[in-house]
């Protein structure tokens, strides 16, 4: 029987052969062992049970060679220090959504002064983005909506299980939102073009309801623009992730709908133009 230090060897080894992240194979084995990182360390000369191998090579073949994404496999993605449920119903969250909760969270202690207020993300998903949020600040009251009753069903799934208190609601962009007002609006919207190059990981396995956002990627932004102001508070703010090449024209997509708005535009950790924030006074 091979031992766990040589079972991962061998299948990051495999991994790196079909282009893939060996970091991802140490995922699998800590999801199958079920042990934590610092006991999987403790374990690694110790031979590791038939029933583990079987369930591991089963695992790191569905990942290495059919493509599946990790997350999928493990069932989970950490964001803001939280694990969320993922399935092939909703984006697996990333790390530039996490930079944009960041600057979220800064700007509404700065705007809002700790205020309460009431909070509002368009295309919840998983729900990270408007969990995230209303747990790191109690005083956001959250409300999210989506389009996809699955994906719904995951965000309700993960508000409970981190016990969030958000609000969802069914339906396209701001359409369940008639009748309500917001002093923040949140949304990361499907912003890829319908003819740009998607990697088949993505493509083949996460929802294209929640990727693709027009001939140029603007559709949603311009959904949500075109009828934000009837649920907005004339005190508010507004907050975008979008493509970094769309920066300039998102901005100007933004002032022909709210001309007396400050536009502040932010770069990722990877220097590229990825947030947009719009407040009105």
């Amino acid at each position: 029987m091979k031992t766990y230090h040589e079972m991962l060897k061998e299948k990051e080894a495999y991994a790196l052969e079909h282009g893939k992240e060996p970091s991802a194979v140490k995922l699998l084995l800590l999801h199958v062992t079920e042990k934590s990182n610092e006991d999987l360390l403790m374990d690694l000369q110790q031979a590791m049970p038939v029933k583990e191998v079987d369930l591991f090579e089963q695992l790191c073949d569905q990942y290495i060679i059919e493509g599946y994404p990790v997350q999928h496999l493990i069932g989970f993605e950490y964001f803001f220090g939280y694990p969320f449920l993922v399935n092939e119903h909703v984006l697996i969250p990333r790390f530039e959504t996490e930079e944009l909760a960041q600057h979220i969270l800064l700007y509404y202690d700065e705007f809002f002064e700790g205020e309460k207020i009431k909070a509002v993300d368009v295309g919840t998903g998983s729900g990270c983005l408007a969990i995230a949020i209303a747990l790191e600040e109690r005083n956001i009251k959250m409300l999210a909506t989506d389009i996809s009753e699955d994906a719904l069903e995951v965000a309700k799934k993960n508000n409970e299980a981190l016990q969030a208190g958000v609000t969802f609601l069914q339906g396209d962009m701001l359409e369940p939102l008639k009748g309500k007002t917001f002093d923040l609006l949140i949304s990361n919207p499907p912003y890829i073009p319908n003819d740009e190059y998607v990697e088949a990981l993505v493509k083949d396995h996460e929802p294209h309801v929640a990727l693709f956002g027009g001939a140029d990627g603007l559709d949603f932004y311009r959904k949500i623009l075109m009828n934000a102001s009837t649920i907005l508070n004339p005190k508010s703010m507004m907050a975008f992730e979008h493509a970094f090449d769309k920066a300039e024209e998102l901005k100007s997509l933004i002032l022909d709908y709210f001309p007396n708005a400050e536009v502040v535009q932010k770069k990722d950790l990877q220097g590229k133009d990825r947030m947009t924030f719009v407040f009105q006074r």
